[in-house]
């Protein structure tokens, strides 16, 4: 019996050590989010200034307000005065409102609201939240739902309906985040854009079937699937443990996680077209991002299992922060904004893309929830 105990103590132990070793140290995983925010901060030290490219876009459009959520989750596991300013800043500069007001059915425009609400819960003060109560309450109050029509507007305008609904202690905000996130799964395109079968997402309408990749295959684009699963992360971290329809976004979490793993590169990262790696197939940090952020979501919470997805997890950040990010902070292999895998290409280690802030957001969320493993 003591031989059998010894046993299973060193097998305990050993199991332990391999963990250990594999799980990132916490602050190594600090020093390359603060790493990569600080090339930002330093590159845009004026919160308000235009962001140019095609043309001149203001700086509280989706491309910042991805970052800001980033920054957010930043300053919640590490917090600093600067990063509380810079964010502040950003929000007093645009008036706490966005690109075309309050009067907003764009998920795009009022994904802001997710770091101003963030920003109220610090310190609370009326006037933060006064253009967000505006707009949410306009899309609580109006029956329609299929203003998500693209599959990007989940992660933009999902969370800012369940803070808000904490924040209100009202389970309507609930109810219509579910009903429109339904819609969007459901309905859109010919049988909604979401596929059981193979537990991803088609970005829109354009890309359903009969639409297909090069090689024959659905078109599942990484990064729309990305704001998805990131979104039932950030929605489940929010929202109450007995909210009303929770279950669902576990279920689906944890379907688009196990889609994920057997298509992951050898190199760790996901390709942009996510079933058919040929084309446009490399590195790609966006999606790779929130699908680490994602799964690592889900196993911190129990909702994914431990064993199978952790070297996933542990991989896809090890990729990102040994192939992608610079000595100075920079992201390589970031996809330009657009909605398929073409959009942006060719991609390299050096090539700057059109908006540098959303991927360093999805970054910074991954980073947030690698910093949490134990």
């Amino acid at each position: 019996m003591n031989t059998r105990i010894a046993y299973f103590l060193i097998a305990f132990l050993s199991l332990q050590l391999i963990t250990a070793q594999e799980i990132p140290d916490k602050k190594e995983v600090l020093h390359y989010m603060q790493l990569t925010n600080k090339y930002f901060m330093e590159k845009w030290p004026d919160v308000g200034k235009t962001i140019v490219t095609n043309k001149e876009r203001p700086s509280n459009i989706w491309t910042r307000g991805v970052y800001y959520e980033g920054l957010m989750a930043l300053h919640e596991i590490y917090p600093k005065e600067e990063y509380y300013n810079y964010a502040y800043d950003w929000a007093e500069f645009h008036n706490w409102s966005f690109r075309h007001g309050a009067a907003n059915r764009n998920a795009d425009d009022y994904c802001a609201a997710q770091t101003y609400i963030d920003l109220y819960n610090l310190e609370p003060d009326s006037k933060k939240l006064k253009a967000t109560k505006a707009c949410m309450n306009m899309l609580l109050n109006t029956p329609q739902l299929d203003d998500w029509s693209w599959i990007d507007a989940i992660q933009m305008g999902m969370p800012v309906f369940a803070k808000l609904g904490v924040l209100e202690n009202d389970e309507r905000y609930f109810d219509k985040m579910y009903d429109m996130y339904m819609f969007t799964r459901d309905k859109h395109g010919d049988n909604g854009l979401y596929n059981p079968k193979d537990g991803l997402w088609w970005r829109d309408a354009d890309f359903d079937p009969p639409y297909t990749e090069p090689n024959g295959e659905d078109s599942y684009w990484s990064r729309g699937n990305g704001w998805v699963i990131g979104a039932l992360a950030k929605t489940l971290s929010i929202i109450p443990e007995d909210a009303p329809h929770r279950e669902q976004y576990i279920i689906d979490l944890k379907s688009m996680a196990q889609a994920l793993v057997p298509i992951q590169r050898k190199d760790g990262f996901w390709n942009v077209s996510l079933h058919d790696p040929t084309h446009y197939g490399g590195k790609e940090t966006s999606g790779t991002a929130l699908f680490v952020y994602g799964m690592a979501y889900g196993i911190n919470n129990g909702i994914l299992d431990r064993e199978k997805y952790l070297p996933v997890v542990i991989k896809g950040w090890d990729a990102m922060v040994k192939e992608a990010v610079h000595k100075n902070g920079f992201l390589g292999y970031l996809q330009s904004t657009g909605k398929e895998p073409k959009d942006g290409q060719p991609l390299s280690y050096d090539k700057v893309p059109d908006f540098e802030d959303y991927g360093l957001g999805c970054f910074l969320l991954a980073g947030a929830e690698v910093y949490r493993l134990n």
